[in-house]
């Protein structure tokens, strides 16, 4: 494995350090968002999913604009940019916002910047690598970014600790994204690509896509219609009694767990196939939200499960889109990573709206049931639609 790893390109490694600063930033004030609604600007559940459906929406549709933009034009940098730049400078703004529409705003900037940026850098990554290395790079550059989501929760975690308000602890985030910025503007990227470059339409088609893409970007859709936004969690973990300032702890210790094996279970997929991770996956997801739904107080069941999340998330992550750039045509990689991030943005939105809404005016159990039935069908779909599709080796 350390092998493996040692003779991964120059550009994995790099693509992988700015995600783990990017998510430094992101993840000081992520865990906090939920505590800040409703302590400081006096929202609920409902105006949660509110926000993060459509500021997550927004960065899908850009996600395939930009994808579609790079099978054109075959420049990857300039997206990844100004992508990491439009999302480090806002996130700090969110210390000054007095009522959640400024804050909707803000995350709506932040998320532009991700939209900018998500296809184009996975083009690249896929790029990076032969395919049957793609397990490994793509585990390695969510393992690096779960790294910073185990940074950033510490960082403010210990500046909540030194007495700083949720406000301070916002304005801190600058740091990391800067230095983020710094190493994106570093980034180098190959020469344009010959189809890129002579390419001239700009064809976003559904139909043009490979049919077992097709189907497999549906399953996606399936499942992130129970996958709502992970701010839930927290939620569900602060009601069922933990303190708030352990609240960033326990996300950092789910992005702990996804970073130890993130890069090793997507490795794994090179060996044994994508497809049997995957379902394993969203048959865990469907059992962990079942019983997250179930219980009735906090202590040594919730942080089982919670760890458990964060091997659902190791085992998955990185193998969705290995397995993306596996069936996706190579002059039309950038445009089905944007219809791979649309689909999931879009269905994000609803998502999050339906869970909030289950979630405060039935209960909390029938938001997670609910979101484990999706998870439940999309398995069975992935195995019996999906995989008869796929060559042998990818199953």
């Amino acid at each position: 494995m350390l092998t493996a790893l040692r003779s991964l390109p120059r550009t994995v490694w790099l693509l992988g350090l700015i995600s783990l600063l990017n998510d430094s930033a992101s993840d000081m004030l992520y865990p906090l968002l939920p505590l800040y609604l409703a302590s400081v600007l006096m929202a609920g559940p409902q105006v949660l999913g509110l926000v993060e459906g459509i500021a997550e929406a927004t960065a899908s549709l850009l996600k395939l604009f930009s994808g579609v933009m790079l099978d054109r034009r075959g420049r990857s940098k300039p997206w990844i940019v100004w992508g990491y730049a439009l999302a480090g400078f806002g996130r700090p703004l969110i210390a000054f916002v007095s009522s959640w529409p400024w804050l909707l705003a803000i995350r709506f900037a932040d998320r532009v910047g991700k939209g900018l940026r998500s296809s184009p850098r996975d083009a690249l990554l896929a790029a990076s690598v032969e395919p049957s290395r793609r397990g490994l790079a793509f585990g390695l550059h969510r393992a690096m970014d779960n790294a910073g989501a185990v940074v950033g929760p510490l960082l403010a975690a210990g500046l909540l600790a030194a007495g700083l308000s949720l406000r301070q602890v916002f304005q801190w985030a600058i740091v990391p994204a800067l230095l983020c910025l710094a190493l994106a503007l570093a980034l180098r990227e190959p020469a344009p690509q010959a189809h890129a470059a002579a390419s001239t339409a700009f064809d976003w088609r559904w139909r043009q896509l490979p049919q077992v893409l097709r189907r497999y970007l549906l399953v996606l859709a399936l499942f992130t219609l129970g996958n709502s936004s992970n701010m839930f969690l927290l939620l569900r973990a602060r009601d069922l009694g933990v303190p708030q300032a352990e609240v960033p702890l326990l996300w950092a210790g789910v992005s702990a767990v996804a970073m130890l094996f993130g890069t090793p279970l997507s490795a794994l997929s090179d060996r044994v196939g994508r497809m049997r991770l995957l379902l394993a996956g969203y048959a865990s997801y469907a059992l962990i939200y079942l019983l997250l739904g179930s219980l009735t107080q906090g202590g040594w069941a919730l942080y089982l499960l919670i760890t458990a999340y964060g091997l659902f998330l190791a085992a998955t992550e990185g193998v969705e889109k290995a397995l993306l750039a596996d069936i996706a045509p190579p002059d039309r990689r950038g445009t089905a990573f944007g219809w791979f991030n649309l689909v999931a943005g879009l269905c994000l939105l609803p998502a999050s709206l339906l869970f909030g809404e289950l979630y405060q005016h039935v209960s909390p159990f029938a938001a997670f049931a609910v979101a484990a039935a999706c998870a439940a069908g999309a398995a069975v779909l992935l195995r019996w639609w999906v995989a008869p599709l796929l060559p042998a080796g990818q199953r």
